[in-house]
């Protein structure tokens, strides 16, 4: 049961993105031609170096009509400087600031609800202030999902590649979440979505009263709110490769785990279907896995044969995936390490779950970090 599990989670959803690629070729899937006014959002704590770095790329794109709101959140460096000097050049680029002394458990999720309420457009599109579009159709690519009926559109946010083993496992987890949720999506069953690439309408956030669900909770304003906003009808996926936004992997083991605590610290409260998903995929992952060794150990040469058998079909299955999704977007294969990462990584989010507090250079977690 574990490897038939196995075998339709990957034909199900981590090859989602990869079928609707190919829905696209075939002209199944219908795009909206009216590049309706779409408003980016951008949340900046401390952040002058990369908005001096990668705004421009946002500001730059080729849409006809767009306006780029940046919330400073707090930054006692020169961010409202470089915000301030861009604003000369970029006329469509405007900013908020969440006033000093707020006392909002996330500042963030208030500093976002600023924006959304000045927004000038129904369709908004979230990004980070460490990430960059890959082309100049970014906006007009996500845009485009917007069809009747479509409020929620899913992006792909993927990090830059290093040479480093850490690097490798970093973009690794990135690309099999982004499958995973994006795949989802497609089956009519989405989860979540990440701020990095983000866009809905600004009437579903207003509607559902926007964090209202998450406001106890420091981090969610990505993730969760998908988690409860979305549903069969409603969302969308955008895979092409000039949609995919980058940003800079974490540098050391500590910060790439003090990160994902901030991806797992809300998913206690998805909806219990999401849960219930997420849970059996890993679960079934270490039954398989477990089960394989027991029959080395323990098997006859019949009963190792089948178990060797099934472990290369569902590696080759993997493989052929994994790779071939990471291909169109630009990434590296992964060939030797990724039964490696394939049995660490869970381990690593089990870890992660069950000690609650992750190692840190400040030791806490501060509010803007999650």
């Amino acid at each position: 049961m574990a490897f038939a599990y196995q075998i339709y989670f990957y034909l199900r959803y981590v090859n989602g993105v990869l079928a609707h690629r190919k829905k696209i070729r075939k002209g199944k899937i219908a795009f909206s031609d009216r590049q309706a006014p779409v408003s980016v959002i951008i949340c900046a704590k401390n952040e002058e170096e990369n908005l001096r770095k990668n705004l421009p790329a946002v500001l730059e794109q080729d849409y006809p009509d767009f306006e780029v709101i940046v919330i400073n959140d707090g930054s006692d460096d020169e961010t409202d400087y470089v915000l301030e000097e861009l604003k000369t050049r970029y006329p469509h680029l405007r900013t908020t600031f969440v006033p000093t002394g707020t006392k909002n458990l996330s500042t963030k999720k208030f500093g976002i609800t600023l924006a959304v309420k000045a927004a000038k457009n129904d369709l908004l599109l979230f990004t980070d202030a460490d990430c960059v579009p890959a082309g100049k159709r970014w906006i007009s690519n996500m845009a485009r999902n917007f069809v009747p009926g479509t409020e929620i559109v899913l992006g792909y946010g993927a990090y830059s590649e290093e040479n480093t083993l850490l690097n490798r496992m970093i973009t690794y987890d990135t690309l099999f979440i982004g499958l995973q949720y994006m795949g989802m999506a497609t089956a009519k069953a989405p989860y979540m979505g990440v701020g990095r690439n983000l866009a809905y309408r600004k009437e579903l956030f207003l509607r559902r009263n926007g964090f209202a669900e998450s406001i106890h909770l420091i981090s969610g304003d990505d993730d969760l709110f998908i988690n409860k906003a979305a549903n069969k009808h409603n969302t969308r996926i955008e895979t092409t490769p000039e949609s995919i936004t980058f940003s800079e992997a974490k540098k050391t083991f500590p910060k790439w785990i003090y990160q994902k605590l901030r991806h797992l610290s809300v998913s206690g409260n998805y909806t219990a279907k999401s849960k219930f998903r997420l849970v059996l995929e890993p679960l079934t992952r270490g039954v398989f896995y477990a089960l394989f060794i027991a029959l080395l150990c323990l098997g006859n040469l019949i009963t190792i044969a089948a178990a060797v058998l099934l472990l290369l079909i569902r590696t080759a299955l993997q493989s052929i995936i994994i790779n071939e999704s990471s291909k169109y977007s630009g990434g590296r294969r992964y060939v030797f390490l990724l039964p490696v990462f394939d049995i660490i990584l869970p381990l690593i989010n089990l870890y992660i779950l069950a000690a609650k507090r992750p190692f840190s250079e400040k030791g806490k977690i501060t509010k803007w970090e999650m």
